[in-house]
């Protein structure tokens, strides 16, 4: 009777050769022999043993044989046993914390910290770096300025806490002369500055149905510019390294590989995939199809949310193929997710 992934796992021989297994196939990209195994795995067994061990393996759908070797290589569901339950993870090395430190610096600027963690994820794991860039709403608002542009139209320069600018178009249903706007202005930085935009508005709305005074009117004006000037952002990610992925052998199909590109391109299932992986606390690794994305088959996706105070503001992530050295990277995840936390500071 074949023997399921649980009993596997719980024989230590089958955990040491599918162990050693994976490793030689992550350093070599090659199915791994019975040979190979029998000089590597540690284990006084006979050759003979281990070509058993390996059916078994092969039984249980942690490994499989491609038909031009002799070899196994590990499965989607090798690759999640050895990541749940075989891998052995190491801090990571003083000087690759250094150097997130050095280039995560507080104070850098919340746009140039994001990019800047794109690019270390890549450079450092020779992968693609991603982070999802936090919403707006999440940061404290400094300071507004209304700018008329036509009858129609009024520019919305918002400045928050962290130095970022945003400049937001805003449809009106009247002209606003600009007397109006520097009052709504005015009274939106004295009353508001240092809360976030989502507080803003339910705030506003709450002050317009309690009032009735003169101040109805500002109330009213303030709350018609603010709803659009406000409003959350659409979301966005930033991506780093993609090429970094096109001399890989598990991207040799070219439909796959245009497939995966695509998805770079698109961002909105990354995205998604993103948005639920910051609902959930600690690192997450997700193997081939786990992600639930076509183009990801073969590949893996390590995340890490990030953020402030205990607020959740983003995930960062490495995209690389199955075959990743996990010990390396889910480590390096973990730090970069704690350095950028620490250099951003919505609520300044």
């Amino acid at each position: 009777m074949a023997r399921s992934a649980a009993d596997i796992s719980q024989d230590p021989r089958a955990r040491q050769l599918l162990r050693t297994l994976i490793a030689r196939h992550i350093r070599d990209g090659a199915p791994v022999g019975s040979q190979t195994l029998a000089r590597h795995a540690g284990l006084d067994v006979s050759p003979a043993t281990i070509r058993n061990i390996l059916a078994s393996l092969e039984d249980a759908g942690l490994v499989a044989s491609p038909h031009t070797s002799a070899g196994r290589v590990p499965t989607a569901q090798g690759y999640r046993l050895f990541v749940d339950s075989l891998l052995q993870l190491r801090p990571l090395p003083e000087e690759e914390l250094a150097r997130l430190r050095s280039e995560l610096p507080a104070g850098a600027g919340t746009q140039a910290l994001l990019g800047s963690a794109s690019e270390l994820l890549s450079a450092m794991t020779r992968f693609v770096g991603m982070v999802s860039v936090p919403r707006r709403e999440s940061f404290a608002f400094r300071q507004i300025e209304f700018v008329p542009l036509d009858p129609q139209r009024v520019l919305a320069i918002l400045v928050f806490a962290d130095g970022e600018v945003q400049n937001r178009v805003v449809q009106v249903r009247r002209a606003f002369d600009p007397a109006e706007l520097e009052q709504a202005a005015r009274y939106l930085n004295s009353h508001f500055a240092g809360q976030p935009l989502a507080a803003i508005r339910a705030r506003l709305l709450q002050d317009l149905r309690q009032a009735r005074s003169e101040l109805e009117h500002l109330l009213a004006s303030s709350v018609e510019l603010a709803e659009q000037a406000l409003a959350p952002g659409a979301e966005d990610m930033l991506l780093a390294g993609q090429a970094r992925l096109l001399g890989l052998q598990e991207l040799a199909d070219l439909d796959r590989l245009r497939a995966l590109f695509e998805a770079f391109a698109e961002k909105r299932e990354l995205l998604q995939l993103l948005e639920r992986t910051a609902r959930a606390p600690g690192l997450r690794v997700f193997i081939g199809e786990e992600t639930g994305l076509a183009p990801l088959e073969g590949m893996s996706l390590v995340t890490a949310p990030y953020g402030r105070d205990g607020r959740v503001l983003g995930v960062l992530g490495v995209i690389g193929p199955s075959r990743m050295a996990y010990d390396r990277v889910i480590p390096l995840v973990e730090a970069a997710a704690s350095a950028l936390g620490d250099a951003l500071n919505p609520g300044a």
